[in-house]
């Protein structure tokens, strides 16, 4: 019933790749004639949307690089963003586009990536590391002290415009319930399972550890370097990000730095290694279940998303404090394990993204049916 429709699909913005925005291409793909609304759309970082009608608004005239001074102005903008002629709007949001307005007669369905990071879950990392261009980290500290509470009283107003929510993990939807008082339901986000899963002749000799993501400080890849350090065992690291250099100076030389991988490339690190680490607290964390799709066992921090996948000696281990001792118990609890890899990618298939749009497209004729009957 919900393509007879007249459809929206919303999200914050479409500047870069990553979970929300393989959500929004998902969305598209079930509903590709609706327009897409985001309030900045960079074509160079992003090309998932050529072929979609993609509507900015005027922050679009803003450098793209300004992303983070914008919480305020996306705020008052999708505030003011009237979808009134649409029967149904999907929002993908971790921050404003949940606020657009929609009357009593449309059918507003959220899929919720976070409540608003710098408001809740990492308000103090902001606070203290705004993360802004050298010189006027200073001056985004004071705006933030001074705008937190009333942004905060606004985004739990914004929370409270779907009719429904949908949401990654059990652990985000603890925090949904937490600070917007809301309840939702878990469909977990779309995994390129395909790409990454492991051939049943699969013989790729297995060695070393692999890390893989934007190297920024909360990510946490130093505890990964320092716990491989230590063991002397061979650590890959892929990515980039403000924190690269920081990182290089820290590594001994069983460390690999690669900057420039391709898709090919990525999938035959991810089918060779021993183990994938994840140190940080992920809403969900696709880059962790793309390395159990190659069947790769993954060790990661005790909270957040990964408790949703990682299953303790069977595809992988958890530690418990976020200290390069704790981590090292958990790699030598791996070194001594053989495990079943092509189990471990067989089992990862529920992520993919077919039993992403199945679930998804479920759940809107459901909530339709229920809306407009």
């Amino acid at each position: 019933m919900a393509k007879k429709l007249k459809i929206a699909i919303v999200c914050d913005w479409l500047t870069g790749i990553g979970g929300a925005e393989r959500v929004v291409l998902e969305l598209h793909h079930l509903f590709p004639d609706a327009p897409i609304y985001t309030s900045q759309y960079d074509k160079n970082k992003i090309d998932w949307f050529d072929d979609a009608d993609v509507r900015t608004t005027w922050l679009q005239l803003l450098p793209k690089s300004l992303k983070k001074f914008l919480p305020l102005l996306r705020a008052i903008t999708f505030s003011r963003l009237n979808l009134n002629q649409y029967d149904l709007v999907i929002s993908s949001s971790g921050a404003e586009a949940k606020a657009v307005h929609t009357p009593k007669t449309t059918l507003h369905i959220n899929y919720c990536h976070s409540p608003t990071h710098y408001y809740w879950i990492r308000k103090d990392e902001y606070l203290n590391n705004p993360g802004f261009p050298l010189g006027f980290n200073w001056l985004a500290k004071i705006g933030l002290k001074i705008m937190l509470e009333p942004l905060k009283q606004w985004d739990k107003r914004a929370a409270k415009k779907p009719n429904s929510i949908i949401t990654n993990s059990t652990y985000t939807q603890n925090m949904i319930k937490k600070y917007y008082r809301r309840d939702s339901i878990i469909i977990h986000p779309p995994v390129d399972y395909n790409r990454f899963k492991l051939s049943v002749n699969s013989n790729n000799i297995r060695h070393g550890l692999l890390i893989v993501g934007r190297q920024t400080p909360y990510k946490k890849f130093d505890l990964a370097i320092e716990a491989c350090n230590q063991l002397n065992i061979p650590l890959i690291v892929i990515g980039n990000g403000p924190d690269h250099k920081r990182l290089m100076k820290l590594a001994n030389r069983n460390i690999t730095f690669l900057t420039n991988v391709n898709d090919n490339q990525i999938v035959e690190h991810f089918q060779s290694s021993l183990g994938f680490i994840l140190p940080n607290m992920d809403d969900f964390g696709i880059v962790a279940v793309e390395a159990l799709s190659a069947g790769t066992p993954v060790i990661a921090y005790h909270k957040g998303g990964a408790l949703d996948y990682v299953k303790e000696n069977q595809n992988g281990y958890f530690f418990k404090r976020q200290t390069t001792e704790s981590l090292i118990k958990a790699i030598q609890k791996l070194q001594n394990r053989n495990f079943n890899y092509n189990k471990i990618s067989d089992d990862a298939k529920i992520y993919s993204t077919v039993n992403f749009k199945k679930s998804i497209k479920n759940y809107i004729d459901d909530q339709v049916d229920s809306f407009f009957n």
